[in-house]
This record gives structure tokens, sequence and C-alpha cells, in this order.
């Protein structure tokens, strides 16, 4: 049997395989990148990764405020009792931190961190109940426990009392 040519039989042939072939890719060696390009790539990396720290070094979760706001001094005023409505919750703030105020019954009141338990996003007052607008999580009025999730954890309660006309921390 005779071999075959060494040859291409035709010359798109030949274009093909020398532009294709194994010797094309050899000779051709993948550009380097230059030291502008290194240290620009290497910056971004370092910057992102102290962003990423830094979101994560100072944002705040629902226990921490919990702690802060428990480390005031008792008699501290959070609200006027006529502000929150029976059945229902009104947002506060206290000492820069978020919460909520809550009277499920004429003679209960309660007070919780603002922050969800899921991801941190701040909790509203509902119908009826304490809202996460971010993922649709949603807190009962008398003890924060879960009525729909993702959220799995309640909402941290510091305590308080009512003083004449005001609830304040009971410390």
């Amino acid at each position: 049997m005779p071999a075959a040519p060494a040859t291409p039989s035709t010359p798109a042939d030949a274009a093909a395989r020398a532009t294709t072939g194994p010797a094309s890719v050899a000779a051709t060696p993948a550009p380097r990148p230059t030291r502008r390009q290194v240290l620009m790539g290497t910056g971004a990396a370092v910057a992102g990764a102290c962003v990423l720290a830094a979101c994560a070094e100072e944002r705040p979760t629902p226990q921490g405020e919990a702690q802060a706001l428990g480390a005031l001094a008792p008699g501290t005023r959070v609200v006027a009792l006529a502000d929150v409505p029976v059945g229902g919750a009104v947002s506060a703030q206290l000492d820069g931190h978020r919460v909520l105020v809550t009277r499920p019954a004429e003679d209960e009141v309660h007070l919780f961190s603002a922050l969800c338990t899921h991801a941190g996003c701040r909790v509203v007052p509902a119908d009826g109940a304490l809202d996460c607008p971010c993922h649709g999580s949603r807190f009962a009025l008398g003890d924060a426990t879960v009525l729909v999730g993702p959220a799995v954890d309640p909402l941290p309660e510091i305590a308080v009392r009512v003083e004449g006309a005001d609830v304040v921390l009971a410390g």
C-alpha cells in the first residue's frame, strides 16, 4: 500500500494545518501580564478583601444590639406608653439602636431588637405582627417568635416595664 503524501493535497488544507496544527500553538506563547496588570489585580483583590472584612466587622447583630441596650441604665425612657397601640407595635431608636416596642395586650409591653435574625435587615411593625421586608420573615408581637421564615430564631428581647406613662428599660 502506498504511503500518504507528506504535503497537503490543496492550498486550503495547507493553510488550515499551518494555523491549527501543533506547530502553530507552540510558536505563539501566551502573552505575559504587564507589571501594571499584576499590581492592579493584586490591589483589587486586597481592596475587596478589606471591604468584606470591614462589612463583617461593622455589621451589628440582633444579639449585639440587645446586649448594648441591656447595658443602658435601668429607667431609661424608650417611648410613651400611649404611643404604642394595643395589638400593635412602634419603631423607636434608643441610644442609636433601632428597636420595636410591642403591646400585644393592654397590660403587656415588650421591647425587641429591630434587626432580623436571618440577615440583619430592619424589622418593622405590621398588621398584628413584626415583618422583615427583605426576605419575608414575620415575628409574633408577644414573644417575637418566628411565624414565617426564613428566619429561625426569635428577635432578642430587652427587659422593659411601664413606669408612669412611659415604657422604660427594666435593667
